[in-house]
């Protein structure tokens, strides 16, 4: 039998958990492997939903599984708690210097002609990230492994965060399995789309204003974190 056929064979008899897996795995060394200019957020918006959308959504669709696209009471309920709650996150973290000096991550202005397509396009990129860590690697597999979903995309999560602010990538992990066990709770993606989609347009634009809270206060509240802020 040729390496081809074994490999065919292989990949039919696998599982849906097993193959959305290494699937999972492919999407995110291709991803790495896939270079965009730091400064042009079309091509971060074209490559994100290619390699982390319509993939991720085409798989399932051949496979008849939902990744989360669905919207109900519980998901709206889910939704609301969760943006109420990383909402503070983001108003302090937007007063801190190493959060000031990185976003907006594109530039853009405040100008709403300017601002508003900028913010359509990263939206674009959080819908494709919440396809991935929390549609396919979390409420994807949810049917066959359970609550311990939440915990398979954390680690990627954070290598994918090497280079942001320091105080970003101490909270990438834990904020991946917040986001996963919302989704998880509700079945569906609604939750960490809007609070990381309505968060990531909330920090540009308080980053591109004077800070709300001034950043001594923050720096003396947070001084005891192990990290430079």
């Amino acid at each position: 039998m040729s390496v081809h056929a074994r490999l065919r064979d292989a990949a039919a008899e696998s599982t849906w958990l097993q193959r959305s897996v290494v699937v999972g795995l492919v999407l995110s060394i291709a991803w790495s492997s896939w270079s965009v200019p730091p400064s042009d957020l079309t091509a971060r918006a074209v490559r994100d939903v290619v390699v982390f959308l319509l993939i991720p959504a085409a798989l399932a669709a051949t496979h008849g599984r939902d990744l989360g696209f669905h919207v109900d009471r519980r998901a709206l309920r889910d939704t609301l708690a969760l943006a109420a709650f990383v909402f503070p996150f983001y108003l302090v973290g937007a007063s801190l210097p190493s959060i000031r000096a990185y976003y907006p991550m594109w530039e853009t202005s405040t100008a709403l002609g300017e601002f508003l397509p900028h913010m359509v396009q990263q939206l674009l990129v959080v819908v494709a990230a919440e396809t991935y860590y929390r549609g396919l690697l979390c409420v994807g597999v949810s049917d066959e492994f359970g609550f311990k979903s939440v915990f398979i995309s954390p680690v990627v999560y954070a290598l994918h965060h090497v280079g942001k602010p320091p105080i970003e990538l101490l909270l990438s992990g834990p904020t991946d399995v917040l986001f996963g066990a919302v989704d998880y709770h509700s079945q569906s993606l609604l939750p960490s789309i809007v609070a990381h989609g309505l968060g990531l347009t909330l920090l540009d634009w308080l980053t591109l204003h004077d800070p709300v809270i001034p950043p001594e206060a923050v720096l003396s509240a947070l001084r005891w974190l192990p990290v430079p802020l």
